[in-house]
Order: C-alpha cells, then sequence, then structure tokens
C-alpha cells in the first residue's frame, strides 16, 4: 500500500498544459513553466518524508492542508509591486503559484506531521502510526 499518490486532477491539468502548449511552441524553444514543482518522497522506519523544490518563496506564503485523507500543498504568488524607474529587460524565471495533492492511506499519523521550509526545499515528515504488536505469552495455571 502507498502512502501517497498524485491526485488524478492534478495529472490530467499537467497533461492539459502539455497538449495546449505544444502547438504554440513549435519550432520554437520550449517555454519553461514551473507550476508544478518536482517531489520526492522517501521512506524509512519512522515515516515518509516528502521534499517539493520550490526555490525562490517565503514559507509564508505556502499552505498545507490536510482534508480527510488528502494532503493539499500550495502557493500563491504575491504581487510584487514594480519600481517605474526599474525597466526588466529579460525575465527567465517567474515563480507561479500551484497546488499538489496526494491521497494519504491509513498508516499515516496526521496528527504528528511536520513540515519546514530550509534551503529552497519545503520538507514534510508524515509520520507512521505505531503498530501494537502482540508478542505471544504463555500464562502459567495456578
Amino acid at each position: 500500500m502507498t502512502f501517497v499518490k498524485q491526485h488524478p486532477a492534478q495529472v490530467n491539468s499537467l497533461l492539459h498544459e502539455l497538449l495546449n502548449a505544444f502547438p504554440n511552441s513549435w519550432g520554437r524553444d520550449l517555454p519553461v513553466n514551473h507550476s508544478l514543482p518536482p517531489v520526492n518522497i522517501h521512506e524509512n522506519n519512522e515515516g515518509f518524508h516528502l521534499e517539493l523544490n520550490a526555490p525562490g518563496r517565503n514559507k509564508e506564503d505556502f499552505k498545507v492542508k490536510l482534508e480527510k485523507d488528502l494532503l493539499t500543498i500550495s502557493y500563491e504568488q504575491k504581487e510584487n509591486e514594480t519600481d517605474p524607474n526599474y525597466k526588466t529587460i529579460r525575465r527567465e524565471f517567474q515563480y507561479k503559484g500551484f497546488k499538489r495533492s496526494f491521497s494519504l492511506d491509513d498508516q499515516i499519523q496526521v496528527d504528528g506531521i511536520q513540515a519546514k521550509y530550509e534551503n529552497g526545499i519545503l520538507k514534510l515528515f508524515l509520520p507512521r502510526i505505531e503498530k501494537v504488536v502482540n508478542n505471544p505469552k504463555e500464562i502459567s495455571i495456578s
């Protein structure tokens, strides 16, 4: 049983973006689109570690929400005030808003989920529920 899986709506959205952008970009350099940041998921005995690559952002702009069994990570870009005396000649990197959702199964202890943002990586720790192990025990009769 996997602990997380990408929400189907996100896959459809990404496919839709790719298919719509393809004819427009034929014969030109493909535009860089970072609307869905890449995610690494690691597992160990204590739980799962989710790392979302999102450099250049502030931790206050992220929202991590858990509703039923759906973990949603989102980011909304705040408008930057522009100086009329400051003219941008070329802009190759942009930070667009995004929303990624993952379905959690019943082996995650939702009250223990932790998140931190450091060095451009949003890191979440999703601890496992400790399983009660029933060791067989012989009871003596007196």
